[in-house]
């Protein structure tokens, strides 16, 4: 040994810097990365969040920027858990719905609080389609219907995960293998999620998917929003612009007919920004079906790229959501079945009308309604569709 080391001199003192960068850069591989741009520090760490059943382990990832927003993201269902935003004085508030355990998340009555839904968001009549001559079932969990993929569909599952970052952005990408037959659909479809936050307080998620038979997908996020912060009461103040002059009338069971029909003149018409309390009341025949707004609006699309889709304002807080989107539609549901039996991250029960959803997606039973953009993937194709949450105020 050398004497000097021995002794606790510069050799000592080496060997103790170069155990400490590794184990430095040990632990920043496995919890965290930093990086930055003009705007600001970004950041995204990992944290061990609860245990399946089965003893899978679930893990929970915190991204930050630069201007005040954090995104919690957790494995389970690659489910948005958390999402703080400041407001027109600073102030931050959680605004999605969800719960502060995975043991929320588990309960069979988890309205699909922040997830991705798939393989086939919103409902499919009946649970069936008839794809090249052949006809599938799925299950009917939503009866007489089926509802973002059945029993098991991609918001029960657990991704894998890994960290992602680019010069402006850090982020985190999920990834899901369905192998085929699971919930009945037709073929292997590899899904990957990337959702990546930025400086300018914009969280992207691109949604990406291969398959090796022919099949049907349509992806979407489930995050329920209230501006004024979760757990503060209802959303009937926000106010709300969708470009989108149409819309796809329902049935009772809030399965498409296949109509396409003007939104003038009715309580749908959101194309001016509009309470959303002012006519979630009206007796028009849609809104009786649903209790409130649960339908898909076809978008005013120019082009195949991102483009504005929704404006949301609290104007207590200042707080303003922008959804960009490439995809031809979006869902808007006012949180019309949340019923005070469940209890947020705030420790308050979500009662109706507590948080409203913003789903970008292609529209309901599309499979069965040749008149709607198509759902269907093949195999060489690829499904690649990038939806934009963007946060501001109002100042």
């Amino acid at each position: 040994m050398d004497s000097t080391a021995a002794r606790g001199g510069i050799g000592s003192r080496a060997v103790r810097i170069a155990v400490a960068v590794a184990l430095a850069a040990a632990t920043v591989g496995l919890l965290g990365v930093t990086t930055s741009d003009a705007s600001g520090r970004l950041d995204v760490r990992r944290e061990r969040w609860g245990t399946m059943p089965d003893g899978t382990v679930v893990h929970r990832y915190t991204l930050t920027n630069g201007r005040g927003m954090e995104v919690k993201l957790i494995t389970y269902g690659g489910a948005i858990q958390s999402l703080k935003v400041p407001d027109r004085h600073g102030r931050r508030a959680n605004v999605t719905l969800g719960f502060s355990s995975l043991e929320g998340y588990l309960n069979p009555a988890n309205p699909y609080f922040g997830c991705i839904t798939g393989r086939y968001a919103n409902r499919i009549a009946r649970g069936r389609f008839t794809l090249d001559g052949v006809t599938y079932q799925l299950a009917i969990n939503n009866p007489p219907n089926h509802l973002h993929g059945g029993n098991v569909g991609f918001d029960k599952r657990v991704w894998d995960a890994e960290v992602v970052r680019t010069r402006d952005s850090v982020g985190v990408r999920f990834h899901y293998v369905s192998p085929d037959g699971e919930e009945n659909y037709p073929g292997t479809l590899d899904t990957t999620v990337t959702y990546t936050l930025n400086n300018r307080n914009a969280l992207r998620m691109r949604y990406q998917a291969t398959t090796d038979a022919p099949t049907i997908v349509n992806l979407t996020n489930h995050a329920y929003w209230n501006l004024a912060g979760e757990g503060s009461g209802d959303i009937n103040g926000h106010e709300l612009l969708l470009r989108a002059s149409h819309y796809t009338p329902v049935d009772r069971t809030l399965i498409p007919t296949g109509e396409i029909a003007p939104v003038a003149g009715t309580p749908l018409d959101f194309t001016r920004s509009t309470r959303i309390g002012a006519r979630i009341r009206n007796s028009h025949p849609q809104l009786l079906i649903g209790r409130g707004y649960d339908h898909n609006w076809v978008l005013d699309r120019r082009g195949s790229g991102l483009e504005l889709a929704a404006r949301l304002k609290d104007p207590r807080s200042g707080r303003v959501l922008e959804v960009l989107t490439e995809e031809p539609g979006i869902q808007f549901y006012s949180g019309n079945f949340l019923d005070g039996t469940l209890v947020g991250t705030s420790g308050r029960m979500y009662r109706q009308g507590d948080g409203l959803a913003l789903e970008t997606q292609h529209y309901p039973d599309s499979p069965n309604h040749p008149n709607f953009p198509s759902t269907v993937l093949r195999p060489g194709e690829r499904y690649d569709t990038t939806t934009i949450y963007r946060f501001s105020t109002d100042d």
